[in-house]
């Protein structure tokens, strides 16, 4: 089991660093309509993995409480969201940052950068850790497969994310081989984070539903603080909206299929 768990909470970081090797292979310039249909693919994933693997067994596992079953669900959600918006207020973004006057050295907006993503990385590594949590517990309405899924999903939605930090940080001037390590960095946030939910979590696994919930709320923050307004810039939406169509389908269909 020990081993099913640590594989399944490296399979996302494993995701981020193969896509920050893109780097290697593209021009320095991250074109906008390649970052349109990168953003829209994960945040289909993240949108259909918070449905299917988070929510949706976050209210099968107090089934019994009838009309009230919602309840975790709804409050678990807002707490995480909440907590993603302090967090999101607390430590500095790249994209804040650079609006405002005065000249910053390449040092600054490295950091600034690694930052945010390490916070937008922050749910993704709970999420996974929650599921295999839930598993290990006995809980019926959580299998090996279905926490997999989750992780497949969320390695799918960093391979694009991975490209995503890289390239930027090699246009401010990194080499690439330094963005590279940037982005792989970024990643290792994942695997910590779920195991410190998965220890957490096993002290108060009576509330399971409620980190599941927490969970979604985080992953879906990120989303709509992020990833929506990405796929949206320019005069190429279109194209973040088709790929977050098949974002949304793919991870559905993964979910389904292996859940």
């Amino acid at each position: 089991m020990t081993y099913i768990i640590a594989k399944g909470l490296l399979i996302p970081f494993l995701g981020t660093a193969l896509g920050s090797m893109l780097v290697f292979f593209m021009k320095k310039e991250l074109d906008l309509r390649i970052q349109n249909m990168l953003s829209g693919f994960a945040a289909g994933v993240m949108v259909a993995a918070s449905v299917w693997s988070l929510l949706i067994p976050s209210m099968d596992m107090v089934s019994d409480r009838g009309k009230f079953a919602f309840v975790p669900a709804a409050v678990g959600f807002c707490i995480g969201m909440i907590f993603l918006l302090v967090l999101d207020k607390v430590i500095p973004h790249m994209h804040l940052d650079e609006s405002q006057e005065g000249p910053k050295s390449s040092l600054q907006k490295t950091t600034m950068m690694v930052l945010a993503v390490t916070l937008h990385n922050i749910p993704e590594g709970m999420a996974v850790g929650i599921l295999y949590a839930g598993w290990a517990s006995g809980s019926a309405q959580i299998t090996e497969a279905g926490a997999l899924s989750l992780a497949l999903g969320i390695a799918i939605q960093n391979f694009p994310e991975g490209a995503i930090i890289s390239m930027p940080l090699h246009s401010k001037g990194l080499s690439k081989s330094r963005a590279c390590i940037y982005g792989v960095l970024s990643g290792i946030v994942e695997p910590v984070a779920g195991l410190l939910t998965i220890i957490l979590s096993s002290l108060v696994i009576s509330v399971l539903p409620y980190f599941l919930s927490f969970a979604a709320g985080a992953m879906l923050f990120v989303v709509v603080e992020e990833l929506v307004p990405e796929m949206a810039e320019g005069d190429h939406s279109n194209l973040g909206t088709i790929m977050f169509m098949l974002g949304f389908v793919l991870m559905m269909i993964l979910d389904v299929a292996l859940g």
